[in-house]
């Protein structure tokens, strides 16, 4: 008896090493493209000529395709870098991805690109030559990313199967009042003070004004984790400052760019894919804001990070990731 069931063990061994190597294979095996770890500069065409833009690819999976559109605009794939582990576990096929503009795609120089409809045309260039499609095609977008993804749907969600807008509201007036009513307040007064005459005098490239929104700011409503991430860090340093500044102005701290007036709230019922909101109690966002977004969509969710902020893959990483892969997961019927 002890044996046979030696022997049982030993096949039923055998076969889930096999299946699992097969999986393996399959999921690393990327026939369509030259073996470079993934990446892949993908040609874009635009009104000012034709480009490349950076992307990386991880698995194969048919069912679940997921683009990563980073925040900024015009930081990089970087600071997702975190998805990796999580979504490698599950088997997702995912891509990393530098819009126009950013550290690893070209980067030209021509101001009129810089228009959310011309990133919308983008992001639906890429859509194709990663070969996705209303079966299989997710975007997650963070901060400005959240905008890209919000606005690819209004246009394009006959081409997706779910939409995740991370850390983003649907209006930036509604976000500059929230930092003026809301963030400002929680600000020590003296900081606030100086910050403010800085403001004033348009002095945005003096030291001092990052010195001040740094600590007092950014580390209270960006990411609230004591040393931030290599990757974070990493994304900041390649960040490129003159798109970053003509489309969202010069910090965090409110918008006063191109999209100060960008609202499209009374249009989030027209996005009839499942969509999944996620805010964060320390967010830049109101976290309220981002559950009300939760229920004008057709087909919204909602996930809250008590212990996160702006970047709450980060620094409050366990929830929002068990969050985001529940959220994919069901929308895909497992």
């Amino acid at each position: 008896m002890n044996k046979l069931l030696l022997i049982f063990l030993s096949i039923f061994a055998l076969t889930s090493c096999t299946k699992s190597g097969e999986m393996a294979d399959n999921y690393f095996s990327y026939p369509d493209s030259l073996e470079a770890g993934g990446v892949k500069m993908i040609p874009i065409t635009t009104p000012a000529g034709n480009f490349k833009v950076w992307t990386k690819r991880f698995g194969t999976n048919p069912k679940i395709k997921i683009l990563l559109l980073h925040g900024g605009p015009a930081m990089t794939h970087e600071y997702m870098e975190c998805f990796e582990t999580f979504f490698q576990r599950e088997g997702f096929e995912f891509y990393e991805y530098d819009q126009l503009g950013s550290y690893y795609s070209d980067q030209p120089t021509d101001s009129t690109l810089w228009k959310t409809e011309r990133f919308v045309e983008e992001v639906e260039q890429v859509r194709k030559a990663i070969g996705a499609d209303s079966s299989n095609f997710y975007i997650i977008g963070n901060s400005w990313g959240g905008i890209l993804g919000m606005e690819y749907a209004l246009k394009y969600q006959k081409n997706m199967k779910g939409l995740l807008v991370s850390n983003m509201v649907a209006s930036a007036p509604e976000y500059g009042k929230y930092a003026e009513e809301v963030l400002a307040k929680q600000m020590d007064p003296k900081v606030l003070a100086e910050v403010r005459a800085l403001e004033a005098k348009k002095d945005f490239g003096n030291p001092r004004y990052m010195e001040l929104l740094i600590p007092h700011f950014y580390h209270e409503h960006l990411c609230r984790l004591k040393e931030w991430p290599e990757a974070v860090n990493r994304s900041m340093k390649h960040a490129n400052g003159s798109i970053y500044v003509q489309m969202q102005g010069p910090s965090e701290f409110g918008i006063s760019g191109l999209l100060a007036t960008w609202d499209i709230k009374n249009r989030l019922k027209e996005i009839a894919v499942p969509t999944l909101m996620i805010g964060a109690k320390y967010d830049t966002m109101d976290p309220k804001a981002m559950e009300e977004q939760s229920k004008l969509v057709q087909k919204g969710s909602y996930l809250y990070c008590p212990n996160g902020s702006h970047l709450a893959m980060w620094d409050d990483q366990k929830v929002y990731m068990n969050g985001v892969i529940s959220f994919i997961k069901k929308v895909n019927g497992e």
